[in-house]
């Protein structure tokens, strides 16, 4: 079969019908595991944070963390959830070389939450997805390759396995499968995720981080014709990035289009998505939950949520995003429209969070959407991985507001922000950008541009003080634009008597 080359996107959504779905993978910022008193915290040397249970050593058993299901009620309340009054652990049978016991301890079928939905807001349209179902279950650990080019097992000499993470208390949430959203679908997927990250994130449960692999997607995409039955889906596994979310999607439905109009079958399959390509590759054939031989955990007994207990955690829940996100465009005074680019661009939480540290709205915005929002799309970053933070930004407009910075000079202020020189008061002071208002500095710069350009000062003498701007960018060419502008235009014309 010759597959053709990949059809443009607006000829795919013309001709087929994306179905998309999301298996979201949340860990839980609990002190402890999910079925043992070892620690969670990140980073620490590999293996120092497992013991017998986590390990699955034989003889060892498990006890169910309450903080963990706790914090998976809460979701599942915060998903508009019905929560289970009785459900079980169950045993997921498959080999990894990062799964201690060769099974993983989750949920099969009696979730702890099922039948909830999630609105989002894509292009003016709310979009409800429908979530399936919400269940704890406990993280696997960390293979490591070693000795190759790209840090994957092919072409790698050696592997080296971490447990740290083995059993850290894992919430999975699964939509349902999306219909109907027709070219919005990346756009859907992408809305989604960034809807959910800050529902969870309100909640306090995890830090949310895609790139610390606290929150992680896998992204299912399938494709049909018209009035057709759904088509066969693959399974994108682990997209560690809002924007690698929509990408992914896109990307698949870019290649299962080309896969299709050549003849070809689509394989249910589970793939990788190439950060530096767009593309996905395939991994390997996608299981049934047959393959799995789910059954009960013989060591762990049911929950049963008390229903008292759940009640009092449903009257505790925070203001949902949306009613924050509200909240805050009517104490910004923007419109409805500017407030969705503040959320495209994944700015809320950052000028929030700016305007906390001291900057107007107006101020925090400029920046946000502005310079940091293009050298994010430049490098292909979040916007709170650009390198400068909340307070940064509040701190470079304080220096504007003050008038030791103009706006160009902050702007190149912010350039050794982002690269790592340190706060603007410290890029100011290493390369000596402050703003020059003293008369007695300018005195003489002011006096070089008279003398330089003789014409223009005699129209500003005879009252044509409009001429005056002339010499004033001569000034702030020779001071390479540290001069404070209305100072020198306040001498040009007390020197030519304009005034």
């Amino acid at each position: 079969m010759t597959i053709t080359a990949p059809p443009e996107f607006e000829q795919v959504v013309a001709r087929y019908e994306p179905v998309i779905g999301l298996e979201t993978h949340v860990e839980l910022g609990t002190n402890t595991k999910m079925f043992c008193g070892c620690p969670t915290e990140f980073g620490a040397e590999p293996n120092t944070q497992v013991c017998p249970v986590c390990l699955g050593l034989p003889g060892s058993l498990p006890v169910a963390n309450k903080a963990a299901i706790e914090a998976t009620i809460r979701i599942g309340l915060a998903l508009n959830c019905s929560i289970a009054s009785w459900c079980r652990f169950a045993r997921k049978n498959y080999f990894y070389p990062d799964m201690p016991k060769d099974y993983q301890i989750s949920q099969y079928d009696e979730p702890l939450c099922v039948d909830g939905y999630l609105d989002v807001e894509v292009e003016g349209q709310t979009v409800r997805v429908g979530i399936e179902r919400v269940h704890l279950e406990e993280d696997t650990g960390k293979t490591l390759h070693l000795g190759g080019a790209t840090g994957r097992i092919h072409g790698a000499t050696e592997s080296l396995v971490d447990y740290n993470r083995a059993g850290i208390p894992l919430v999975e949430i699964v939509t349902k499968p999306v219909a109907g959203t027709g070219a919005l679908a990346p756009e859907v997927a992408r809305a989604y995720v960034t809807e959910l990250r800050d529902i969870i994130r309100s909640l306090g449960v995890s830090d949310v981080r895609m790139e610390q692999g606290s929150l992680r997607c896998d992204v299912n995409t399938s494709l049909n014709r018209p009035g057709d039955d759904w088509g066969t889906r693959t399974e994108t596994k682990n997209v560690n990035s809002l924007r690698s979310v929509e990408r992914a999607v896109r990307s698949e439905m870019l290649r299962q289009a080309s896969v299709l109009d050549a003849g070809g079958t689509i394989t249910q399959e589970t793939r990788h998505f190439q950060e530096d390509t767009g593309d996905t590759r395939s991994g390997r054939s996608k299981e049934e939950a047959t393959d799995y031989r789910y059954f009960p955990d013989p060591d762990l007994v049911p929950l049963a949520p008390d229903p008292a207990w759940v009640e009092e955690l449903k009257a505790a829940m925070p203001e949902p995003p949306r009613v924050h996100r509200e909240r805050l465009r009517e104490q910004w005074g923007i419109s409805e429209l500017d407030m969705q680019s503040v959320i495209n661009a994944g700015a809320v939480e950052l000028i929030e969070a700016t305007v906390a540290a001291g900057a107007s709205p107006d101020a925090a915005r400029k920046w946000w959407l502005g310079e940091l929002a293009r050298r994010a799309n430049e490098t292909g970053a979040e916007l709170a991985e650009v390198g400068a933070t909340p307070a940064h930004v509040a701190e470079l407009q304080r220096l504007v507001d003050e008038g030791k910075l103009t706006d160009k000079l902050a702007r190149t202020v912010l350039e050794g922000v982002v690269a790592g020189e340190g706060s603007p008061a410290e890029v100011v002071a290493a390369r000596g950008l402050e703003v020059v208002s003293d008369t007695g500095a300018l005195t003489a710069a002011v006096d070089e541009a008279i003398a330089a350009n003789p014409d223009v000062a005699q129209k500003v003498r005879d009252g044509k003080v409009a001429a005056a701007g002339a010499l004033v960018g001569a000034v702030m060419k020779a001071t390479r634009g540290q001069a404070d502008a209305k100072t020198v235009r306040e001498l040009i014309l007390s020197r030519l008597g304009a005034v």
